[in-house]
């Protein structure tokens, strides 16, 4: 059988990376190119020094508009920009990283509508997409935790989340917070109440519990590791534990990624995987939820694979048994 080709644009950040990454090793696929600019002629390995001797890809700056498959791998804002500078094929599938089209009212552009590609939530949609909205790392982790309470109808109170992500999260660009000095032996938050993924994630809830009014209070966290997302949630519930638990192992019980565990969890469980895993806790009224995802791969270029793979017909899990780096 043919192997999928596939295109990238912006192929120097940490997404991209993984996303090469994951591509070269699955059996279904060929990348066709990697477009970037300011790195044309550049063999790939020279940026992704990790890939030194598994492939001998140069950047380019030439773009093959008949590719099956093109990632978006760029900046908030400029996915949108890029694709009406330039055009594809009409049997092109195009999957963007960034958060140009995630929210309802950004969805559709000059007549293609790009699907929110949360698998867990929309995977039927999905597989008949064209045009998908990669979520976002945080929105992952958080919706994960959500999604069974939004969907059974019982969240009724305030969330409250508090949420840690690790350096790679704010891409390679330096920044003060960014710096080796500054983020070591360091913790600090950043847009409390106010983060740029709350709107996919109100979309979310609201569209699996349309009466849901209360608050979703979101502290982003940065912390002084290189991946991962720690999420901790807490609302008031009403039914017992072993309810909660049975809501949501009832709702990710066809998940290929989706793990609720019985015992406290941790992120060396799913850093290098595309897992989330989640663990619950009731104390009183309140259930905790806590929800664990590596932020490049559930995040970002994993759930992309797994988002093509839906599309054209793959198994879920194509190019995507990856083992944790426990230790």
């Amino acid at each position: 059988m043919e192997k999928l080709k596939a295109g990238i644009i912006g192929g120097a950040g940490y997404t991209a990376g993984e996303l090469i990454r994951l591509l070269i090793h699955h059996s279904k696929v060929e990348i066709d190119f990697i477009y970037s600019t300011s790195n044309a002629g550049n063999k790939v390995s020279k940026v992704h020094q990790d890939l030194l001797g598994s492939t001998d890809l140069v950047f380019s700056d030439v773009i093959n508009a008949e590719v099956d498959v093109l990632f978006l791998c760029l900046g908030h804002g400029n996915s949108k920009a890029f694709l009406e500078n330039n055009s594809f094929s009409d049997t092109t599938k195009i999957i963007d990283l960034s958060n140009d089209f995630r929210l309802d009212a950004d969805s559709i552009l000059d007549g293609k509508t790009f699907i929110y590609g949360l698998p867990e939530l929309n995977k039927e949609a999905i597989k008949k997409a064209n045009y998908i909205a990669n979520p976002g790392c945080f929105a992952t982790a958080i919706q994960m935790a959500l999604l069974p309470l939004a969907n059974a109808e019982v969240l009724q109170d305030d969330v409250h989340i508090n949420a840690v992500t690790g350096a790679t999260g704010a891409g390679t660009s330096l920044s003060t917070t960014t710096h080796f000095t500054w983020r070591d032996n360091n913790f600090s938050h950043y847009k409390a109440f106010t983060h740029q993924h709350l709107g996919e994630i109100n979309q979310t809830v609201n569209q699996l519990q349309s009466d849901f009014k209360s608050d979703i209070n979101f502290m982003p966290n940065r912390g002084n590791f290189s991946r991962g997302i720690f999420v901790t949630l807490y609302t008031k519930y009403e039914g017992s534990l072993e309810e909660a638990k049975q809501l949501y192992s009832d709702f990710y019980k066809d998940a290929a990624f989706t793990f609720v565990s019985d015992d406290d969890i941790h992120l060396k469980q799913v850093v290098n995987t595309n897992k989330c895993i989640l663990h619950l806790h009731k104390h009183n009224d309140k259930l905790l939820v806590t929800s664990i995802i590596d932020n490049l791969l559930k995040g970002a270029s994993g759930q992309a694979i797994q988002n093509m793979n839906l599309m054209f017909g793959y198994e879920e899990t194509e190019g995507l048994k990856l083992k944790a780096n426990y230790f």
